[in-house]
């Protein structure tokens, strides 16, 4: 098709003149004789052109009826999985869900300044979060990841390194997943089951090694974008005004972000005001008989199979 493209695109300039002409050479004859020909091949090579042009159009317009006449009718979900993105692994970014809740999510790799005033003020508004620590951030500090499995927040895998897995092989993921599974597991006995990539970074040998290790791979449709240091103020609009804010939606946050414990209290009122209860990644997700959409949404299917949402 790229090079289809590309002739049609040729075409289309040489129809117009854009293209420079060839020059034709001299041949022996008259000078009549020498324009007529040119005359000829120039009729002939525009008639060519205009010919390629319409019968290019139609077979665009063919396959354009074609895709149409196949997609007409088409459960969306059912859909992903009937073309070649179905064979592409996604994590969870949203869920689907008729109940009016999102989850509040902590990333955890760097700091621990605001990480009590950010438990204080979880507790004070009887919310539960997630916490995705990477190994190092275990190492560093064992008691905040007691303290946080202390108060019920869920703790969440986010790699041993932090580095860019979608570069690393199966066994590196797997590596980097268990470690630090088996470092939080000996801190607190917790055995995690939810992981977020370092950087939102993936492929389709990330997901799989992922599920191999009995572990649901969660991304975000809300981006806090409290990382950037812009201010509380900015962090409250950005999610409370977010265009992708929903049910089912999975906020990202960070523990160690400069403005984030300052936002937090009014981040939670304002989701509350919204209708919204604020839940754990496992509260959240479906843990089996269910299937994703292209955009990484999550939907359960019903007993007979199909999605549920429809």
């Amino acid at each position: 098709m790229k090079h289809f493209s590309k002739f049609l695109n040729e075409t289309y300039h040489a129809k117009d003149g854009n293209v420079p002409k060839q020059k034709v050479p001299l041949v022996k004859g008259s000078q009549e004789k020498q324009n007529f020909d040119i005359q000829k091949d120039t009729n002939f090579s525009s008639f060519m052109r205009s010919g390629l042009v319409v019968l290019s159009v139609i077979l665009l317009a063919s396959i354009a009826i074609a895709y149409s006449n196949k997609a007409i009718g088409t459960n969306p979900v059912t859909a992903v999985f009937s073309n070649k993105i179905s064979n592409k692994e996604l994590p969870i970014y949203c869920v689907d869900t008729p109940d009016k809740k999102v989850a509040l999510s902590f990333d955890a790799a760097w700091g621990n300044e605001d990480t009590q005033k950010i438990l204080d003020i979880l507790k004070k508004n009887d919310v539960h979060v997630t916490f995705f620590m990477t190994g190092g951030w275990v190492e560093s500090y064992p008691d905040d990841v007691k303290a946080i499995a202390k108060a019920g927040h869920e703790l969440g895998n986010h790699s041993e390194n932090h580095k860019q897995m979608s570069t690393l092989s199966a066994e590196e993921c797997k590596e980097e997943i268990m470690k630090v599974h088996e470092k939080v597991k000996e801190l607190t006995g917790t055995d995690m089951h939810v992981f977020r990539p370092p950087y939102g970074d993936y492929n389709d040998n990330l997901i799989k090694v992922t599920r191999e290790c009995n572990y649901n791979a969660i991304q975000w449709d809300v981006d806090s974008l409290d990382w950037k240091d812009y201010g509380a103020d900015s962090i409250l609009n950005t999610v409370l005004n977010h265009k992708h804010l929903g049910n089912g939606s999975i906020i990202l946050c960070h523990n160690g972000a400069k403005y984030t414990a300052q936002a937090l209290d009014q981040l939670i009122k304002g989701l509350k005001e919204k209708g919204f209860t604020l839940v754990t990644m496992s509260e959240l997700i479906y843990e089996d008989n269910y299937e994703m959409d292209v955009e990484g949404r999550q939907h359960q299917k019903s007993a007979s199979g199909t999605d549920s949402s429809n």
